[in-house]
């Protein structure tokens, strides 16, 4: 079981996986969109597994298919308090996704990543440390920290953290990348940065190259997948 969010998937079955990426999308997108990275990884992680969950909602405005975790009131003059509380199921939801997942595939979460764009690298930067063991790492691109104030008094584990911004993003500002680096390193967080001279709201492939290199860094060799 995964839950209630309904993943696209490719590489590596149940059973057979070494290790597996979760990508979660940005605002008005799907798990598509991620997903379509899988081909360019898999040559270079050979007997991984590759899942990508689409968000709970519908996105209003958004192109046909078009999901969001959260509604943005910058963006959609939802109300605050209501973009905070569907953030804050959206965590609960991607959390039991990544436990169901878990015990699918038959491994540990230390050979579990998640690949978070923008809106997708917020609720990753958010639930990560506050799960109850950690996973392998986390890359979050084009993203931000939310509430970086309360990390300190609510973080549980203290997985790697990969941070890649393009210097010429629009949407959200590179100045994010820093600043999330400043509250994760404060609270105790192995935290690594790229930045991707040129590139706006996007990942470039300098940025999916850091990316590579540090999944291959933290996911350790290879191991038989336990039994689930």
């Amino acid at each position: 079981m995964t839950g209630q969010l309904q993943a696209g998937r490719a590489g590596a079955e149940p059973g057979s996986a070494a290790a597996l990426i979760i990508f979660v999308h940005g605002y008005g997108a799907n798990g598509a969109d991620l997903l379509s990275l899988a081909p360019m990884l898999e040559p270079e992680l050979p007997g991984w597994g590759f899942l990508a969950p689409d968000a709970p909602d519908p996105c209003p405005g958004a192109p046909p298919g078009g999901r969001q975790w959260a509604p943005i009131p910058a963006m959609d003059g939802s109300d605050a308090a209501v973009a905070q509380a569907a953030f804050l199921r959206s965590a609960d939801m991607l959390d039991r996704f990544i436990d169901g997942v878990l015990a699918e595939y038959g491994l540990p979460p230390e050979k579990l990543f998640v690949f978070g764009f923008s809106q997708g690298a917020m609720l990753a930067l958010h639930l990560a440390p506050r799960r109850a063991a950690p996973i392998g790492g986390v890359i979050a691109t084009s993203g931000m920290l939310i509430a970086p104030e309360r990390l300190a008094a609510e973080v549980r584990v203290k997985p790697p953290v990969l941070l890649v911004h393009g210097d010429q993003d629009a949407v959200v500002s590179p100045a994010a990348l820093p600043q999330a680096a400043e509250a994760l390193q404060g609270a105790g967080f192995p935290v690594y940065a790229h930045v991707s001279k040129g590139t706006g709201h996007g990942i470039a492939p300098d940025g999916l190259g850091a990316a590579l290199a540090f999944l291959r860094q933290f996911a350790g060799p290879a191991d038989t997948p336990r039994d689930g």
